[in-house]
């Protein structure tokens, strides 16, 4: 055998042991965030549990009732079923600003082509729904084939989208007593069971069962992947073979479906249909519960049951202060703390160093 030469006799004493992470000496803080990082659902659902042990202790076996409970879904499942579509814009580091008036346009359509033209109401709800794709389709189009920022795009379509519902409508009301003669099948979603003192609506199980679906999507398709991916670092995505355009197009037309989805939910909620409710801050909602549920605005991190677990923070802050008979500007208060919250956590989440 050769004998080493004179550079190789440094070699001898140096440590061959493989290179290892020490975790033993990592801190509690640092474990924290590792966990976090790994599990984005968690600071949600960590923050529902305590607001609801906090306002059941305040309130009484009256706030841990299953009827208040169940209450509390009923009037968080349009804003759950919104934040659903808008976690799949932002998931892609973009915002859609246009998804509570898309909802509101695509109910006006609705009840007008099932009550006003008299079409079947099966064909109404996929004309409604159709409306609700074209229009996400027309902001993905902006976006990735244009290269326009989101908040820009999504800003004008608000814009232009809400001047359609009222033209179109004549602001005129469709109300429930026209619905429930000539299209209650509009109203489906309004129809409710109970388990025990429970009342569940099916505007309920189909939040629920769409958030299931999109998860189960999100974590194990290739298109999900593709979404989280561009959402992180598009240029990297791109030179991994993602078709980024086609990934962004699809993420905002399906916003656009589900919004139009939300409409025939808020029909069945409502029982009438209002033009005027373009006015309201469902979108604002929207963003709410979505950030709240630890959805990075950044993109590219987060899990859609946070965003399921956010609306119901909301949801639970709100019949809470209501049950304490509290200024409402209490909610409004509360709601802005838990953003800041939210936003500074994700922040501190993003510093963990794998």
């Amino acid at each position: 055998m050769a004998q080493a030469q004179e550079f190789e006799k440094v070699l001898d004493q140096s440590d061959t042991s493989v290179a290892s992470f020490e975790r033993e000496g990592t801190s509690l803080v640092k474990r924290a965030q590792h966990f976090l990082h790994g599990t984005p659902a968690a600071v949600p659902l960590i923050v529902l549990v305590l607001a609801i042990i906090v306002f059941g202790l305040a309130i009484g076996g009256r706030f841990f009732s299953s009827y208040t409970l169940t209450l509390i879904l009923q009037q968080i499942a349009i804003v759950g079923i919104l934040g659903a579509a808008q976690t799949l814009v932002i998931l892609t580091a973009g915002i859609d600003l246009s998804i509570g008036v898309i909802m509101v346009f695509s109910a006006v359509i609705m009840g007008n082509c099932a009550v006003t033209y008299g079409m079947p109401a099966p064909l109404a709800i996929l004309i409604g729904l159709a409306a609700g794709a074209a229009c996400g389709l027309l902001n993905g189009w902006l976006v990735a084939t244009m290269k326009l920022p989101p908040f820009i795009v999504t800003l004008g379509t608000w814009n232009i989208v809400m001047a359609a519902n009222f033209i179109y409508s004549a602001n005129e009301t469709i109300r429930e007593a026209d619905i429930s003669a000539n299209a209650p099948f509009l109203l489906a979603f309004a129809q409710n069971f109970r388990i025990g003192s429970a009342v569940l609506t099916l505007g309920v199980i189909a939040m629920v069962v769409l958030v299931l679906v999109l998860w189960y999507v999100l974590n194990h398709t290739a298109w999900g992947r593709h979404v989280y991916a561009v959402g992180d670092d598009p240029e990297a995505a791109k030179l991994s073979g993602i078709q980024s355009k086609k990934v962004l197009i699809a993420v905002y037309t399906l916003a656009g479906l589900i919004a139009a989805f939300a409409a025939w939910v808020s029909i069945g909620r409502n029982g009438s249909v209002s033009p005027s409710a373009a006015v309201t801050d469902y979108n604002l909602q929207a963003i709410t519960a979505t950030v709240i549920g630890g959805i990075s605005l950044f993109g590219g991190r987060g899990s859609i049951l946070g965003t399921l677990f956010g609306a119901m923070i909301v949801g639970v802050v709100s019949m809470g202060l209501n049950m304490l008979g509290a200024d409402p500007q209490w909610k409004v208060l509360l709601t802005g703390v838990l953003i800041i919250g939210a936003v500074a956590i994700d922040q501190w989440i993003r510093k963990v160093s794998v």
